[in-house]
């Protein structure tokens, strides 16, 4: 297929050239010239600009922004909603807030324009790992871009399929999913990551715990030199805590045991605040949830190991630089 992709960052670029791997056709514009460029040496038709963009796509046209959540998303859009036309899909595949999603939907709508959300979780390693993928939008045309889904995705690797989901969707089991009606896609991804945010602060703390048994405040016979890299390292092979965030901190715990070189400042990037809102509006408890999201408030104002573990996570695995407090 022939697709345009706006924003050619950390995911976007890499997202550009799965696609182009799987023999997709992929037109390339950022803000960046020198992003444009890159993707156009490597097989991509640059564009100077989102018009230039539209011109060079065949109708329908389908277009893929991945872009920070917020202002430069809705200026793009509004940009974009001035010179598509009926048919045309505008894919967000960004952190948007999915209600958002369900306003600009209406509004693309009454040109009739298509618009899909696309909570994408892969990070930095999408390129090699492929993307899972929550989707939300109108059936028929998921349906038209799963070529690109298809593409995206890891697929079934070496993950065994839960016993009894015979009959079910067979793309889910291949990492993308149709969530439902606009703006699921986002909501499901803004429910992943304010879960990611618990797990994440749940080994920082574990691991906190770990490192300060050999605190001088504890009776001697009770104090323990313990290796936390080699902890980390064993719980990879065979625990029931086991996982990619363990992975990733395992590979920092070896690089640097004291993590000197990750900042304790930790960000919120919006999905943690809209998660914590949406069990608000829901009455729904998220105890775990909130008090990770109240840590990254903290982080701001602590020097802790635990924030710099929550810091060498989010750098693992989305590339996210947060910098030592001098």
């Amino acid at each position: 297929m022939q697709i345009g992709i706006v924003g050619l960052g950390r995911m976007g670029g890499n997202i550009g050239r799965r696609l182009m791997q799987g023999g997709h056709e992929c037109v390339v514009y950022d803000h960046n010239p020198q992003a444009t460029e890159a993707l156009a040496s490597e097989g991509a038709t640059g564009a100077k600009d989102l018009g230039d963009l539209v011109s060079k796509l065949a109708a329908p046209r389908v277009i893929w922004l991945m872009l920070p959540a917020g202002k430069i998303t809705e200026d793009t859009l509004t940009d974009l909603h001035k010179i598509l036309a009926a048919d045309d899909v505008v894919i967000d595949g960004g952190n948007s807030f999915y209600k958002d999603d369900i306003r600009r939907a209406a509004q693309f709508r009454e040109q009739g324009v298509h618009y899909v959300d696309v909570g994408t979780s892969g990070g930095v390693w999408g390129l090699t790992r492929g993307y899972c993928m929550m989707i939300g939008g109108e059936e028929a045309v998921v349906r038209r871009l799963d070529p690109i889904f298809a593409t995206l995705a890891p697929g079934r690797g070496d993950i065994p399929e839960t016993p009894g989901r015979e009959g079910r969707d067979p793309r889910v089991v291949n990492g993308y999913m149709h969530c439902g009606a606009v703006g699921s896609g986002h909501f499901v991804k803004m429910v992943h990551n304010g879960i990611e945010y618990g797990l994440m602060q749940a080994y920082a703390e574990g691991f906190h715990i770990l490192r300060h048994k050999e605190s001088p405040d504890l009776p001697e016979n009770e104090r323990y030199s313990l290796d936390l890299a080699d902890i980390a390292e064993v719980w990879r092979r065979g625990s029931v805590v086991s996982s990619w965030l363990l992975d990733l901190t395992a590979g920092a715990l070896a690089s640097d045991e004291g993590l000197e070189r990750f900042s304790t400042e930790v960000a919120d990037s919006g999905e943690g605040r809209w998660t914590i809102e949406a069990a608000i509006e829901e009455a729904v408890p998220a105890q775990v949830l909130s008090a990770a999201l109240y840590t990254r408030f903290r982080s701001r104002d602590a020097d802790l190991f635990p924030e710099r573990m929550l810091s060498a996570m989010r750098f693992g695995f989305g590339g996210h630089k947060e910098f030592p407090v001098k």
